[in-house]
């Protein structure tokens, strides 16, 4: 394979922003006509994979190029791009959509502390190694109870990696256990009903792979 060449590679964090669809989403639950949305989507990975499951997706992001590669393979349905190999050596490769996918999706540049009040309620929210990157994750999850509708479900994942230059120490989550933290934030409006640890590994060059561990969680939404 050519994101992790090596067979005694951590491959079990490969394909991550589809796992994080695939092995948190109750699929079962969801009506035919599931409304579905990406916060934090980057170039749409996890917003094709959560087409499968609904009839409609909105992909929200912060950067203006990831949206543009997203809207790009709505568009054409494929779209070129390199990975480093070595050195200044890259290598190419295409990534491609199916058309019954692409035509459930849409695209929006958007703020995940500001999202627009007009975006309405989803049956699956989904957001993906976003809350510990952002300038204040609490303006994002108090703005969940309204996004999600009653009986719908919050699709997280995060490796509550906090950092300074994303996130000011007093906006982290807990102290020393961001779980728990953020079970005493969400269990008014939500009831945690599986998580799961989920490897995924971040590709430098061929030779070099950062390894990490997101813990993925799926929460359903309390009626009122």
């Amino acid at each position: 394979m050519d994101v992790m060449p090596w067979a005694n590679g951590p491959s079990s964090g490969l394909e991550f922003a589809k796992r994080t669809v695939s092995e948190l989403l109750d699929s079962k639950s969801l009506g035919s006509d599931a409304k579905g949305l990406d916060v934090g989507c980057a170039v749409g990975r996890s917003t094709f994979e959560l087409a499968r499951h609904c009839s409609t997706v909105k992909g929200i992001d912060f950067s203006a190029s990831f949206i543009e590669a997203g809207n790009k393979l709505i568009g054409a349905g494929e779209l070129p791009y390199r990975f480093l190999e070595e050195g200044d050596h890259y290598k190419e490769a295409i990534a491609s959509v199916s058309l019954s996918e692409r035509q459930k999706v849409e695209f929006e540049v958007g703020d995940a502390c500001d999202l627009a009040s007009s975006l309405g309620s989803f049956d699956v929210l989904h957001a993906a190694n976003l809350i510990c990157r952002l300038p204040d994750p609490m303006l994002f999850l108090n703005r969940l109870p309204e996004l999600v509708k009653p009986g719908g479900q919050l699709l997280l994942a995060t490796p509550f990696t906090w950092l300074a230059e994303y996130t000011r120490r007093e906006k982290w989550l807990g102290s020393g256990d961001s779980m728990e933290a953020l079970k005493s934030i969400l269990s008014k409006n939500f009831e945690l009903e599986r998580r799961l640890d989920m490897p995924f590994v971040i590709r430098e060059h061929r030779r070099k792979f950062q390894f990490s561990v997101s813990l993925g969680s799926r929460w359903r939404r309390i009626a009122s």
